[in-house]
């Protein structure tokens, strides 16, 4: 596989995984599309494996069986082999040419991401249709940031609609405007992430200012549903001046829901497999009792409060 060059044809997008019979991410049974590739670096994030917009590497070292054909596949000599350590690759020096992983026999090495077209995300998401129908559900694309491959969103959404299905999309909102107004006549629910609403603290926890993400999720017309997404970190948006200031939000762009995403560590393993540090290691999980709590003040906005979905 090859990174996804700029220009590429818009019916074709990264993609790193498609889920099956999702429940989270809107009504009903989902497939979750999950784009590769994000602008936001969010500290808390449990898919590291989204950041970047081009297939990648990733280690499994308990499956290693020391056959060392990977070291013979890299032409670059970043794998090396310790009989006491086990296998050591040095990231900077691979180009990820992915020989490795070809050779590979224990599925040690693996890749993560995937150049499709939207025929062939079709060929997956049509496996539930079944499901769709009964369920009241449809399709999410999520990410990393969807708005970023927008030419193969629009042509994936498209497609979708043709089929007559629900479809949702889970985005930060940065990304330009012209590239969500255009996605929106084929969209029935935005689940819109929020954050923090301080900008200062968006930059400190995201890499980016929220001014953009404010100013696009303000400019979605009114007739079409919104889900406010709160991904809640301790210590960090989950104090009531914030969650005041996102409740006056909710209210102002008319949110149908307000929906809130515990933090977790789930994604701490897959920081490993791809040669990187976990960020936030010492941030625990917020308790039962403290998302109640929350959940209790969101609920003074008048709408329904959702928690993990």
């Amino acid at each position: 596989m090859t990174k996804q060059k700029p220009g590429a044809p818009s019916n074709q997008g990264s993609i790193f995984l498609i889920q099956g019979y999702s429940t989270n991410d809107g009504p009903g049974i989902r497939t979750t599309v999950f784009t590769k590739g994000c602008p936001l670096k969010c500290l808390w994030c449990h898919n590291p494996e989204s950041a970047n917009p081009f297939p990648e590497l990733m280690t499994h070292d308990d499956r290693c069986i020391a056959c060392l054909k990977c070291l013979e596949a890299c032409s670059q000599k970043a794998i090396t082999f310790d009989p006491k350590k086990g296998r050591k690759i040095e990231r900077r020096r691979c180009n990820l040419c992915l020989d490795c992983v070809k050779v590979c026999p224990s599925k040690s090495l693996t890749t993560v991401g995937e150049i499709m077209t939207v025929d062939q995300v079709m060929i997956e998401i049509l496996k539930d249709e079944l499901f769709f129908n009964r369920s009241g559900g449809g399709v999410t694309v999520s990410g990393g940031e969807p708005l970023s491959q927008g030419p193969f969103i629009l042509e994936l959404l498209k497609a979708c609609k043709e089929r007559g299905l629900h479809t949702a999309l889970d985005t930060s909102g940065y990304g330009s405007w012209s590239v969500l107004e255009n996605l929106l006549e084929y969209l029935d629910l935005v689940l819109f992430d929020i954050k923090h609403m301080d900008s200062r603290a968006h930059i400190q926890g995201t890499g980016k200012s929220n001014a953009l993400p404010l100013s696009n999720l303000r400019r979605i017309p009114r007739n079409v549903n919104v889900w406010i997404r709160l991904p809640l970190i301790p210590g960090y948006n989950d104090s009531p001046e914030n969650l005041d200031r996102l409740i006056a939000l909710a209210r102002e762009v008319g949110a149908e829901k307000i929906s809130l995403l515990p933090f977790n560590r789930y994604g701490d393993g897959k920081y490993l497999n791809l040669g990187r540090k976990i960020p936030l290691p010492d941030l625990h999980p917020s308790g039962k009792e403290k998302i109640k709590e929350i959940k209790t003040i969101l609920e003074r906005s008048g709408l329904p409060v959702g928690i993990g979905e």
